[in-house]
């Protein structure tokens, strides 16, 4: 079954290739809807710009799969006199990779580019040969003068900083880019729409297709909208790492490949009736799957639904990702449509007010 279609990999492109940063990610939320909107019976949206798609609204029972809209960015913090920025972070960003990145600066006025720079390499020597790239010492060059000059460009202090990378494939197997954690998850959720609507499926509950902002600064959209929904069950997809790149522990991050099919995590979020059913369904569909385990937490926002509303039955299915929280993201297209397939299949195993408590 081909899911991935000319399409969407259109919606794809435009959906990845925008930026949306942690706390604006306003114009992200209305591709991804108006995208979806054919598929579903109506939408709604939060206060911070979770938005999520509704089908059977009129149903009680409900059922949530989720992803989460925004990326890691950076804030500018500082203006020196000189007319250089200095940054923050806004979620999780590598300061590592930051030196001669090309930036879009989000203004009023639209983007203002810039570049981080950096020292020559003939310039680092002595004390200065192992110099490396911190928090602190990295900063943003917008080729002006002085501070007076980045203020009429529109640049102040808490404008947020995206990278202007954008969407390749590499050998026709892998989408590359920024931003596929998370928006590949969205795009995912939004496909399982569609497969329903095709197929022309016939839900016994209400299914809301949530995509949900700030998980990167800790699962806040998922917390404020786990509340408002009061959902049933959740089944959340985000990435997850794959450890069979050069100089990544398969022995401290499990054994994850790339191409090997979705991941599900075994962890004390994830509820083990749920996670059961996704591994049963996977293997009846002859779906490859993976799988891993967190000794606390996830990370993703199956733990801001599984402890909401007084404990929710949730689920984790991830998509292999090489070299996350860079602009050079890699994941599998086989992986992505298995994901796919999954999180569909799963749905049309839940019944009408299924129970899954332990005994």
């Amino acid at each position: 079954m081909k899911i991935i279609t000319a399409k969407s990999e259109k919606f794809l492109q435009k959906y990845l290739n925008n930026a949306s940063p942690t706390g604006f990610e306003a114009p992200g939320q209305k591709l991804w809807l108006d995208y979806l909107k054919p598929y579903i019976d109506e939408w709604q949206l939060d206060n911070y710009g979770t938005a999520y798609g509704i089908i059977n609204p009129d149903k009680k029972y409900t059922v949530v799969i989720e992803g989460h809209a925004d990326e890691i960015s950076w804030f500018v913090h500082h203006i020196s006199e000189d007319g250089f920025l200095g940054i923050v972070r806004n979620g999780g960003s590598d300061h590592m990779i930051a030196p001669s990145k090309r930036v879009n600066i989000h203004t009023k006025k639209g983007f203002v580019k810039g570049v981080f720079g950096w020292p020559a390499i003939h310039t680092r020597k002595g004390k200065d040969a192992n110099l490396a790239p911190t928090v602190d010492n990295i900063f943003i060059d917008v080729g002006a003068k002085d501070k007076k000059e980045v203020l009429k460009m529109g640049i102040d202090v808490g404008c947020v900083i995206t990278y202007e990378d954008e969407l390749i494939k590499l050998n026709n197997k892998y989408y590359c880019g920024r931003a596929l954690d998370n928006r590949m998850g969205g795009f995912c959720i939004a496909e399982v729409a569609k497969l329903l609507k095709k197929n022309k499926n016939k839900l016994p509950y209400r299914l809301c297709i949530v995509n949900a902002v700030q998980e990167e600064v800790g699962l806040r959209g998922a917390q404020m909208i786990a509340d408002t929904i009061k959902p049933n069950v959740a089944i959340i997809t985000d990435v997850t790492h794959d450890t069979h790149t050069p100089l990544v522990s398969i022995k401290k991050h499990g054994d994850v490949k790339a191409g090997n099919g979705p991941s599900v995590t075994f962890a004390p979020a994830v509820h083990n009736n749920l996670l059961q059913l996704i591994i049963d369904t996977a293997k009846e569909k002859k779906i490859p799957l993976q799988k891993e385990a967190s000794s606390r937490s996830t990370g993703t926002d199956t733990d801001a639904f599984a402890y909401s509303n007084g404990g929710v039955p949730s689920a984790l299915i991830s998509l292999p990702l090489r070299y996350m929280h860079t602009t050079v993201e890699m994941a599998h297209k086989d992986d992505i449509e298995n994901v796919i397939r999954l999180i569909y299949e799963t749905l049309l195993k839940i019944e009408n007010g299924h129970n899954f408590k332990y005994f």
